[in-house]
């Protein structure tokens, strides 16, 4: 069976240790937050993970979600589950107040998030798409439509979705077909039809608030005709209910391999009365508010599932008994070992803790930049938070779902033949984490937005932000008593970054396809010398932390050792990387099509 403890210490230990939650006070709207505040909340979402929402995931897994008459019915437990949710306020976590919400910091809603994934994943996209649609709303709307939706929204009352796939198109939205044709009372008149809309119908909430890419008559051809449209499932009446039915239908869901509970959704819309958010023709830059947010949650479920596998590998390895240590008995009483003591099994079992805790590190600094970017009244350091969390974005995304599909996949691995069956639950951690590498943009668009958009945006400026301070740390630490080859194995790493980065910047000017062939590895290589970074700044609080640790001595040893098989096993892979990006795109695109 599944079980799940909310990891309270390491999540303190990012919040706290390694981005200073103190300094957070002096943060617009944030002045009455504080660390006691944080780890009560963070307490009590721990037990809203634990105790309602993990019973309900192999549920969700094992009973799916059923469209019965245009009405998908959720798995059993699930809508008590949000109803509970909803109550304790947690829809509302890092929503204005204006609107209801509490309006706390990304640093603590993100570690929220992950408590919520890890406990239920295919839970977690229905409150998660709400989020992102109240960004989008909130962003760009007018202040009338905030009125009417934002406040139930906020509350969990109704909930909201982001439709852009259709059928013949997917990433390349510029040539989707939905239509909107406005009318005289100011709305518009949608229809069309969309594919893989998560949480697009479901019996949770009592309304449904789309967000719909369409065009309007007028529209230019391509990305830049699209615009943005509020569609609700129901119209609301005037004393903020739900009233007649507006003409969007669900017409089937989606029978996947993993986020079973999770309703996907074919929606059908035929004369729906939608209204506008943003301005015309300018709905990308309006979606992109909604799917930046998304694509940062989504590397959050990448963590949430590798931090789920990562407790359940580690159960089993203590407790099933096979073979004995190469190094002699260790329980000599028994007729075997626990399986933790055999190399293999520990490599595995470290492998999945470096990622979920390097990942967790990176996580916390990106989140904290959001709070600034949002709340900082100082233009320079909104900028460059700004700056910071647009590269950060694409690398979050795709490293954390990347790490976390393969840190489930050992986790499978350590269970032997029983991680393959359904009783541990342990191969829907698998299932369940595949998708996150796929939507919101597969990694591999990632990778293209990091080499294609982000690195040449501003002259490299937005480099800046995760260059500097890597250097700068590097060049502070590089004669460290205890971990100077630790930091010269980092700066190794980071010079592999930096003539990578020079390289696609060269070459990637000439000629495209090879910035293209050489995105993925790059990614992964920038990634992996970010968690590096999170890796070095951890082992040196840990090595301050420990002549007065107490009884926390053995949480800041276990930092340093994992730290150094991150440095030592882990990170290595950079030079590998490194050559692979500098053979060009030869070997992968000479070869005739008709070879294939």
């Amino acid at each position: 069976m599944q079980t799940y403890k909310a990891p309270l210490r390491d999540m303190r230990f990012v919040v706290h240790e390694m981005n200073d939650s103190v300094s957070l006070s002096a943060l617009r709207g944030l002045e009455e937050i504080s660390p006691d505040l944080i780890d009560s909340i963070l307490e009590e979402a721990a037990k809203v993970a634990q105790e309602v929402l993990a019973p309900t995931n192999m549920i969700g897994d094992e009973e799916g979600c059923r469209l019965e008459n245009g009405v998908v019915r959720t798995p059993t437990g699930f809508k008590q589950a949000y109803d509970t949710f909803c109550e304790g306020g947690w829809t509302a976590i890092a929503c204005d107040p204006r609107f209801g919400g509490q309006g706390l910091p990304e640093s603590v809603n993100k570690l929220i998030e992950e408590m919520i994934c890890s406990a239920n994943l295919a839970f977690s996209l229905y409150p998660g798409l709400t989020h992102g649609a109240y960004e989008a709303i909130a962003s760009h709307a007018t202040e009338e439509l905030k009125q009417i939706y934002l406040p139930k929204m906020v509350e969990g009352t109704w909930s909201g979705t982001m439709c852009l796939t259709e059928a013949h198109c997917g990433t390349d939205l510029g040539m989707m077909r939905t239509r909107a044709v406005p009318q005289a009372d100011g709305s518009y008149r949608v229809s069309g039809s969309k594919i893989f809309i998560s949480a697009g119908e479901h019996d949770l909430t009592e309304n449904i608030i789309h967000l719909v890419l369409a065009r309007m008559p007028d529209a230019p051809p391509g990305i830049k005709g699209i615009s943005l449209f509020l569609v609700p499932k129901f119209l609301p009446t005037d004393d903020g209910r739900p009233g007649p039915r507006n003409g969007v239908v669900c017409t089937a869901i989606e029978h996947k391999m993993g986020i079973k509970g999770s309703s996907t959704a074919q929606l059908s819309f035929d004369d729906a009365q939608g209204w506008l958010v943003g301005v015309p023709h300018k709905g990308m830059a309006a979606m992109f508010t909604m799917m930046n947010s998304e694509r940062l949650s989504v590397g959050i479920q990448g963590l949430g599932a590798a931090e789920a596998s990562y407790q359940g590998a580690v159960a089993y390895a203590k407790d099933r008994i096979q073979g004995r240590a190469l190094s002699g008995a260790k329980e000599p009483g028994k007729q075997a070992d626990p399986i933790i003591v055999h190399p293999d099994v520990r490599r595995m079992l470290m492998t999945m803790r470096a990622y979920t805790e390097g990942c967790r590190a990176l996580g916390g600094w990106v989140a904290r930049e959001l709070d600034i970017f949002a709340r900082s009244d100082d233009p320079e350091a909104k900028q460059q938070a700004d700056d910071f969390t647009a590269l950060m974005t694409p690398i979050v995304k795709s490293l954390f779902t990347d790490l976390g599909f393969e840190a489930t996949n050992i986790g499978m691995q350590v269970y032997g033949g029983h991680g393959y069956i359904r009783d541990h639950g342990m191969e829907q951690y698998v299932r369940d984490a595949r998708i996150s590498m796929i939507y919101e943009g597969t990694n591999g668009i990632q990778a293209l937005d990091l080499v294609g958009r982000k690195l040449p945006q501003h002259a490299g400026r937005l480099l800046r932000g995760f260059f500097h301070p890597v250097a700068e740390f590097i060049e502070a630490h590089s004669s460290h008593p205890q971990l100077g080859a630790m930091v010269t194995g980092l700066g190794k790493a980071f010079g592999a970054l930096q003539l990578a980065t020079g390289h696609i910047a060269a070459k990637g000017m000439a000629d495209p396809e090879e910035a293209g062939a050489a995105a993925s590895d790059y990614l992964r290589l920038f990634g992996l010398v970010a968690l590096g970074y999170m890796w070095a700044r951890t082992a040196v609080i840990a090595v301050e932390k420990l002549p007065k640790a107490n009884g926390e001595t053995e949480f800041y040893q276990g930092k340093l050792t994992t730290a150094r098989f991150y440095m030592e096993r882990i990170l290595p892979q950079a030079g590998g990387l490194f050559m692979a990006i500098k053979s060009g795109k030869a070997s992968m695109m000479e070869m005739p099509e008709t070879t294939f």
